[in-house]
């Protein structure tokens, strides 16, 4: 007689038992590590960012505090279009996606 339980799988391991090479997707130690320093960077690249959007949009809303208190609009199209053109002739393409991001998030709500 043939048993029909299914055949026991050891237990997946948690990350941090995981190697080095099992986290980053590398076939060696040395390129393992080297992942890991560079995602460490960008980690602090990330932080650094994050901060300077919220950097951003903390100014924006005061530019748009005065303009409003001026009588004017909360939002100036051609300010957008010239960051706009910025962030594409430094990025490309991917770059008005970006500053479209940015500008949404600074624009802040009507």
């Amino acid at each position: 007689m043939t048993s029909t339980a299914p055949a026991k799988t050891a237990p997946a391991k948690s990350t941090a038992e995981k190697t080095g090479t099992e986290k980053t997707g590398a076939h060696t130690e040395e390129a393992a590590a080297l992942i890991d320093d560079a995602r460490a960077r960008i980690d602090t690249l990330d932080d650094r960012i994050i901060g300077l959007v919220q950097e951003r949009m903390a100014i924006s809303a005061v530019v748009q505090e005065a303009r409003i208190t001026s009588g004017g609009r909360r939002i100036n199209l051609s300010r957008e279009m010239e960051i706009l053109g910025s962030y594409r002739d430094a990025l490309g393409r991917p770059g008005t996606s970006l500053a479209m991001t940015l500008l949404e998030l600074c624009r802040g709500r009507a």
